[in-house]
């Protein structure tokens, strides 16, 4: 017997545990989650970077190689430990680590508050629940508003939660998947067009954009396949995204909530306010159906086939490497 054995399950059954894991129970609530733990540690690096290194771009930089860096590094240690215990330790080690960067059933749960909250009638607390999702201002939505940011929100993190973390975890396991969310998460936390995070979140804001490129473009088709088996509009999908794709702000964010408003027939875009300040989005699809609560239920519905289809198409993939 080596020092270090093979793990027992293949990559693909790990991929499948992973994620019906994440169905079951959703974020560990009462264990500290890695992206958590990510973003503490980027801000921890914030200051002392901005001392040591005159340069603001160049500070930023090293922020986000230091983080991304550093959550291969730990992720390859931990199986590593755990392989030189066990095969059976190192597919455990495997299995959680890949469950904790997929975010299926919280993008879910969250959004079917919101919904639940329509469905009793209670504008108050819809607005409240969808403050959960969105960064905007949501005091004074309407239904029409908080409908249209709940499905915008699971739109866009149907691939940052979903698919994205699926995509790294077929090209290099657990350990791509955590460099990915570490990306991400970078992004999260300095990717914003501040006076303070211009230059030192550029880094951030581009390495985001760059490792959502593929899954955002690979997940498509598998919206609109999604649409095709659960009764909305596949050409739909594929028109206005190709239409309206690009009108978002982000390269990336804007194909998929084109494609979902696409496939539901909704409009989604428009002006938000952000601390009272007015900003004005593009439109993304057009008003075949009003944006209401069952909007959110069939953004939902959509999104679940979506990443259940992503998912089968990269278990064949894993299996035929």
């Amino acid at each position: 017997m080596t020092l270090v054995d093979e793990a027992l399950m293949k990559p693909e059954y790990q991929l499948l545990a992973a994620f019906g894991l994440d169905l079951l129970f959703g974020d560990p609530r009462r264990l500290p989650h890695p992206v958590k733990l990510m973003g503490r540690f980027s801000l921890a690096l914030e200051a002392p970077l901005r001392r040591l290194i005159s340069n603001t771009s160049a500070a930023g930089i090293t922020a986000a190689a230091l983080v991304v860096g550093s959550a291969g590094l730990i992720t390859w240690a931990a199986i590593r430990g755990a392989a030189m215990v066990h095969p059976i330790a190192e597919d455990v080690v495997s299995i959680l680590l890949l469950y904790t960067t997929f975010a299926a059933r919280d993008l879910l749960r969250h959004s079917q508050r919101v919904y639940r909250s329509f469905r009793d009638g209670d504008l108050p607390g819809a607005r409240r629940a969808v403050s959960m999702l969105v960064g905007r201002d949501t005091d004074k939505l309407d239904e029409h508003g908080v409908s249209r940011a709940a499905v915008e929100s699971v739109a866009e993190n149907l691939v940052d939660g979903v698919t994205a973390p699926i995509f790294f975890a077929v090209l290099g396991g657990p350990i791509a998947a955590m460099m990915y969310k570490a990306a991400s998460t970078l992004d999260s936390t300095f990717g914003y067009k501040t006076d303070r995070y211009m230059l030192f979140g550029w880094a951030s804001a581009r390495l985001d954009d760059i490792a959502n490129y593929l899954p955002s473009r690979i997940t498509i088709p598998f919206i609109a396949l999604a649409a095709t088996i659960s009764g909305f509009r596949p050409l739909g999908a594929l028109r206005i995204c190709l239409r309206d794709g690009h009108k978002h702000p982000s390269p990336n964010s804007g194909l998929s909530e084109a494609a979902i408003a696409g496939a539901l027939g909704v409009q989604l875009g428009g002006l938000n306010y952000y601390d009272g300040e007015p900003e004005e989005g593009a439109l993304l699809g057009d008003p075949v159906h009003p944006l209401n609560g069952k909007s959110i239920l069939s953004a939902n519905i959509l999104a679940f086939i979506t990443a259940v289809l992503f998912l089968l198409a990269c278990v064949l993939i894993l299996r035929e490497i």
